[in-house]
């Protein structure tokens, strides 16, 4: 498998529509959100602080994610970090390990797109333990802390380079 992430402006208009396709199980959506969210979000107001990108298989994309920076950044986490979100991919590519080409791809993404940041900060529903088994595995590290997130109570895991 040759999985690359790659920034969303740098995908065609083909591709564009395809990022578009990318559906979730339902019952994830609580977790990530769908494309459409995500697409509003890095599109509907532009701002330096948000990028998308997009894990192209075979040049066709089979996952999105966005990360966020000030002014973008929420308010949970450290001003020198980027925050991971709305990861997700497409449900028909599922268990073909594409999630984790995307969190082995993103330290060097994270970089690319944002020199200044130190770690990735994320934030996980504390009751997800296949999630957070996933992010432990590529060194993101729980900090200890949960909080009242939109759907419960979520953990705050980073990962510093």
């Amino acid at each position: 498998m040759t999985a690359l992430l790659v920034p969303y402006e740098s995908l065609n208009a083909q591709q564009c529509r395809q990022v578009e396709a990318i559906e979730v199980h339902k019952e994830q959506i609580k977790f990530s959100g769908d494309i459409y969210g995500a697409l509003h979000s890095l599109l509907s107001k532009p701002c330096p602080g948000v990028k998308g990108f997009a894990l192209l298989v075979e040049d066709i994309p089979v996952a999105f994610l966005l990360l966020k920076r000030p002014p973008a950044l929420p308010a949970w986490a450290n001003e020198h970090s980027a925050t991971l979100h709305a990861l997700q991919v497409d449900q028909r590519a599922q268990g073909k390990g594409y999630g984790k080409a995307c969190l082995q791809a993103l330290p060097a993404a994270a970089r690319q797109a944002f020199p200044e940041i130190k770690a990735i900060e994320l934030s996980v529903d504390a009751d997800n333990e296949a999630a957070i088994a996933l992010y432990a595995k590529f060194g993101f590290v729980d900090s200890g802390e949960a909080y009242k997130g939109r759907i419960g109570y979520e953990r705050r895991m980073g990962l510093v380079f």
